[in-house]
């Protein structure tokens, strides 16, 4: 077997990553560059573009990934992990393999970093040898995900080195040196004269507004992006009242084809930035001269990195002012890698220091007043450093692409189909909108590109599989839903799915009763005539299945009522329905505080709800391996964002 095996590259990393949002990427692509300066041939790739067989052939193989659903890798890493869980695989598989891990996970979900982990014991399983403790980072950590990963990284070079050392006479790169761009735009040519006069990114039409009231953009997308659906915006009308403090949209779209979805399932939109902001950065930059000239990306000398932008050679008569409208997050809040890679463009030594310094790991606290604390988007920052100065073909390897924003789908049942077949998405969007602590407006940059769009506007959008899973059984079964705000789109397509299973069970069963359990929805908001959204479904819904709706409205009294109180109020309901019913619980929603204060109050339920015949009431610890039971067998999910 020894001459089949790959021969191993002297002093090689393998970087590889499931991310579902981005984030793990871009600690991928951190730690690439890391590698890079201790003079590592690096290779950073998505983990299902990888073969395990081939880790053997390199130094050493990270793993990035993030946690998405219930525990579960993120869709780009599926099947290199199962490749791994197949059981031909001998213990010694990967034997030689040196790796080490970091995960990206939210504390508030009960399986904390679950994805990494399972793959750390798989790898072990497999004969790999870890060369360095696993790092978690936490997103509810004070300074987010940097908290946890800066300290881990800053270690790990150490040990790098450490275990690694250079040859006499060569040192690392240094950190005020620019690691040469993997991809550059150059000069293009105009493909399509006929295409460039009526693209749609040039200008931003205005609509006549009596039509649509604030929705003044009609936007055709042309963009390539992979494994999309061309979607027709059908409806985009806000469900507060004007005088309410948030606009939250019911976004309806359809799609010609028939295509299956399941509670949870998402739809991801990748938004577009203004050309306003374009223009603004065009400017700041000097790059008038060139913006509106054909231009491409080429692969930098000898790169093997796949190209940050998949697809962008089928852009029709692509311009560096269609790239920044189209593709680059100028509004996104930096990572601390781009200070480090602009300080590069500037000859001002006190910005090149002051850029250095949000750089430094022991100055973490101030990279997050500065950028995090105020939401402080990549424009000012360049704005407020106005003496650097990126050339244009430099544009995609400083700037953020911008990423796909998910949005869990609430139709489902009759509501997945319009009435001439076609199918349909309905979502529940809060428009992004409040003032930060330095008196600045702040607007996401997705709800902002919806909150102006007209019906009649295509998009191209991903439907990606959620991770309720809920099974026909579970669905049927006796069911707790609990969603305040927003957290209640994803509950609304389990309501309506329940109600075709019951309309089609009836349908085959005419005269008998449909064996389907109670469902008790649980509902939070501020205020019972401002967002209570989808109120008058309930009703509708009420006659299909066994339905009680309970509420939770925070200032509709002088005492605040939140979620978690009202299941204090029905511990024997909520005791009846998952312990005596054995019913399942979906917790939709916020990620802050809710999600382990409902935890709480549901362990308080199975402590104080049982009656008499339920025999010994449960003690504390016993009402909390309960719910880590239900966790364990699937009863208890959790989808917060």
């Amino acid at each position: 077997m020894g001459d089949a095996s790959p021969r191993r590259l002297e002093r090689s990393v393998l970087i590889l990553y499931g991310s579902e949002t981005g984030n793990a990427q871009e600690v991928a692509e951190e730690l690439g560059a890391l590698a890079e300066r201790l003079r590592f041939t690096t290779h950073v790739s998505e983990l299902n573009q990888c073969k395990p067989e081939v880790l053997s052939s390199y130094t050493l193989t990270l793993f990035v990934a993030s946690t998405t659903g219930q525990g579960d890798l993120p869709a780009n890493a599926r099947s290199f992990w199962k490749s791994l869980l197949l059981k031909k695989l001998p213990p010694t598989f990967l034997s030689g393999v040196n790796f080490a891990c970091f995960g990206l996970g939210d504390s508030s979900y009960p399986k904390f970093n679950w994805a990494i982990r399972k793959l750390y014991k798989r790898l072990l399983q497999l004969g790999a040898n870890e060369i360095y403790p696993t790092g978690e980072a936490d997103q509810q950590h004070p300074e987010g995900l940097e908290g946890t990963f800066l300290p881990w990284m800053t270690d790990f070079r150490k040990h790098l080195l450490d275990r690694h050392p250079l040859p006499t006479g060569q040192h690392p790169i240094p950190d005020d040196e620019q690691l040469p761009p993997k991809w550059i735009l150059e000069p293009g040519e105009n493909r399509d004269p006929v295409q460039e006069s009526n693209h749609s990114l040039t200008k931003e039409p205005e609509a006549p507004s009596d039509e649509y009231p604030g929705l003044h953009h009609l936007d055709h997308d042309l963009r390539p992006i992979p494994h999309t659906l061309p979607a027709t915006l059908t409806g985009n009308q806000r469900v507060t009242p004007q005088k309410h403090w948030q606009d939250v949209r019911r976004v309806t779209l359809t799609v010609p084809d028939s295509v299956s979805y399941v509670p949870g399932d998402m739809i991801a939109i990748t938004p577009k930035g203004s050309s306003a902001d374009a223009q603004i950065l065009i400017d700041l930059m000097g790059w008038q001269d060139q913006a509106d000239r054909p231009i491409s990306l080429v692969p930098a000398a000898d790169t093997a990195s796949p190209p940050p932008i998949p697809n962008l050679d089928s852009y029709p008569n692509l311009t560096l002012r269609a790239l920044l409208v189209d593709y680059l997050d100028l509004r996104g809040i930096p990572r601390r890698s781009f200070f480090s890679t602009i300080a590069h463009y500037t000859s001002d030594e006190m910005h090149k220091e002051r850029l250095l310094e949000f750089t430094n790991p022991e100055y973490l606290d101030e990279l997050w007043d500065y950028t995090t604390r105020p939401r402080r988007s990549i424009l000012e920052i360049l704005h407020e450093f106005d003496t650097v100065k990126i050339p244009w073909q430099h544009a995609i390897s400083v700037l953020p692409v911008m990423r796909a924003r998910q949005f869990s789908i609430a139709s489902g049942g009759q509501r997945k189909q319009t009435e001439d077949g076609k199918t349909q998405f309905e979502l529940l969007i809060a428009i992004v909108k409040y003032q930060t602590v330095i008196k600045r407006i702040r607007e996401g940059v997705c709800t902002k590109y919806l909150s102006v769009l007209r019906p009649g506007s295509t998009l191209q959008v991903q439907l990606q599989p959620g991770g309720l899973n809920s099974s026909v059984q579970q669905l049927t079964a006796a069911t707790v839903l609990i969603g305040p705000g927003t957290g209640i789109a994803p509950l609304r397509s389990m309501l309506w799915e329940k109600a075709a299973l019951v309309q089609a069970y009836r349908e085959q069963n005419p005269g008998v009763n449909p064996p389907v359990g109670p469902t008790v929805l649980l509902y939070g908001g501020r205020n019972r005539e401002s967002d209570f959204f989808f109120e008058e479904e309930w009703t509708e819904l009420g006659k299909l299945i066994p339905l009680q709706v309970l509420t939770a409205f925070s200032r509709d009294q002088q005492r605040k009522v939140y979620v978690q109180d009202t299941v204090r109020e029905n511990f024997t309901l909520f005791f009846r329905l998952l312990h005596d019913m054995q019913g399942s619980v979906y917790i939709c929603g916020s990620s802050g505080k809710m999600p382990q204060a409902v935890r709480e109050a549901l362990i308080e339920a199975f402590q104080h709800g049982g009656s008499p015949m339920s025999g010994q009431p449960f003690t504390r610890t016993q009402a909390e391996e309960y719910l880590i039971k239900l966790e364990q067998i699937g009863r208890y999910k959790q989808e917060t964002w």
